[in-house]
């Protein structure tokens, strides 16, 4: 693609862009890509020194580091870019759209060291795949075309066409249109609300044993025992507070 075909390509993919000059001189996104066409020229030339430090020099100027090895396709738009990590085995299909805090990378295959080198160990990334700020795709799968991943997913399996993933791990919610899952399970929401359940069970049981050792003690102060049945309250202004938090108040 020429110069003049990415800046066309961000203006068409951004409302914020105002103007070709604004594209130009204000994309890191846009840098960061025409910087690595050129290091990953230098890579397939076996330059790859020269390639990994014209890489870094990138990532200090606009916080997007893409590792030279890595395939990126026609039309690729990565959007304010700060924090953006591209592995070097990835491959970015054309026309994707990658926000701000994404990593592409090699999961469970980088704590292996040395003996994975040379190996497939980072996503494929097919046509059109929009990846939400902050999400992270690990290990050698594939996303498929036209894939939408939300914001704060972690995706560690295969996703396949015209699907839109949301969680943690992801979990395909909707598939070509239609729902394929009712929920998606919050597991630290139920953690939360299973901790819940245990602190008023165990504030429940101190409230009996604590009415139990009233009646010993009014028995034999030769007082008429009178039967409890203590129940577990919240304090004024805090009920079902954890409900509350977990739908959303104060996030």
């Amino acid at each position: 693609m020429s110069l003049k075909e990415e800046i066309q390509n961000i203006m068409s993919k951004d409302p914020a862009a105002r103007s070709e000059m604004e594209v130009l001189l204000c994309y890191p996104g846009l840098h960061a890509i025409l910087v690595h066409r050129l290091s990953h020229r230098l890579w397939k030339g076996g330059h790859t020194l020269a390639a990994r430090f014209i890489s870094q020099v990138s990532r200090s100027f606009t916080g997007i580091e893409i590792h030279p090895g890595a395939t990126i396709g026609a039309r690729v738009f990565i959007d304010h870019g700060m924090g953006v990590v591209v592995g070097e085995t990835t491959v970015v299909g054309d026309d994707c759209v990658i926000y701000q805090g994404v990593t592409l990378g090699a999961g469970a295959a980088a704590r292996k060291g040395a003996q994975t080198r040379d190996t497939k160990r980072h996503p494929t990334l097919g046509k059109g795949v929009v990846v939400g700020s902050g999400a992270e795709i690990q290990g050698a799968i594939t996303v498929g075309n036209y894939v939408q991943v939300a914001s704060g997913s972690i995706v560690l399996k295969d996703v396949p066409d015209n699907s839109i993933v949301v969680g943690v791990p992801g979990r395909v919610l909707y598939q070509d249109g239609k729902r394929v899952s009712e929920e998606v399970p919050d597991i630290e929401a139920e953690a939360i609300k299973a901790l819940k359940s245990k602190i008023a069970e165990l504030e429940h049981q101190i409230n009996l044993l604590t009415a139990e050792m009233k009646t010993v003690e009014s028995s034999d102060n030769g007082e008429q025992a009178k039967p409890q049945n203590p129940e577990i309250k919240q304090p004024s202004g805090m009920k079902d507070a954890v409900d509350v938090f977990l739908h959303g108040a104060g996030i």
